[in-house]
């Protein structure tokens, strides 16, 4: 994501050399400084407004730090994409934070396709399309409760100590308290990377789903509780029922 700054601040700076070659070169448009007051005025207007695009341009996706949105504010899709992507400058993490990304991406197009199939499969009165659309709500807050636990622990992370602990450096520490240090901060990234496979557990989960529905033209309705794809994900949630953040 830090990349992503810097071929947002490239394209800026491309625009505005390519604006003022436009403008001040003989060739094209030409401008001639001197020539009189409204040439003038503009002449010296483009280089001076381009600069001034380039200062901002750098500060924002530079030097600004984001604005961290508390987690108790987090309400939308949009809020959980937003608030992960403040966080993409732990450098320690970018890796897993692309991919939190990426994971929401998925579930908010698996959802919307889960949907349209049952509403063209079922009525939205039958108890079938009751008992697919709730498992599949029950999923999604899972999912969501999973990101909300990351980025419960990304607002507490430190990286600067992270780093300083990874690296060694902190040489003042006894071995005893630099390893305890350490196990703390493995901590950190193990539980992110374990909600994170447990949400691709989930998205593989859905998946299964979706292929159930989309069979069922070939098979029994019966009980929808026996299909597998429903026992699988009903032992996931009971597994985290209790799950505290």
């Amino acid at each position: 994501m830090a990349g992503t700054k810097y071929i947002k601040l490239l394209g800026l700076v491309a625009g505005v050399a390519a604006l003022n070659i436009i403008v001040l070169s003989p060739g094209l448009i030409g401008v001639d400084v001197g020539r009189n007051p409204l040439a003038t005025a503009f002449g010296v207007t483009v280089p001076i407004v381009s600069a001034l695009a380039l200062f901002y341009g750098t500060y924002v996706w530079i030097f600004k730090l984001p604005v961290v949105m508390p987690v108790k504010q987090i309400k939308t899709h949009e809020d959980y994409v937003e608030a992960l992507t403040s966080y993409g400058c732990i450098k320690a993490l970018e890796g897993d934070i692309t991919l939190a990304l990426e994971q929401l991406n998925r579930m908010k197009k698996k959802n919307s396709t889960l949907l349209n199939v049952l509403n063209q499969r079922f009525d939205p009165s039958e108890l079938s399309y009751k008992k697919f659309a709730s498992v599949i709500r029950e999923v999604e807050m899972l999912f969501y409760l999973n990101i909300r636990s990351i980025l419960n622990r990304l607002h507490v992370f430190d990286e600067s100590e992270f780093e300083s602990i990874m690296s060694q450096k902190s040489t003042r520490l006894s071995r005893e308290l630099l390893q305890e240090k350490t196990n703390v901060y493995n901590e950190y990234v193990s539980f992110v990377k374990s909600s994170l496979g447990t949400n691709e557990e989930i998205l593989l989960k859905l998946d299964k789903l979706l292929l159930e529905i989309s069979r069922l033209d070939d098979l029994e309705l019966g009980d929808i509780e026996n299909l597998a794809c429903i026992q699988e994900i009903d032992s996931l949630i009971k597994q985290t029922k209790f799950y505290k953040q």
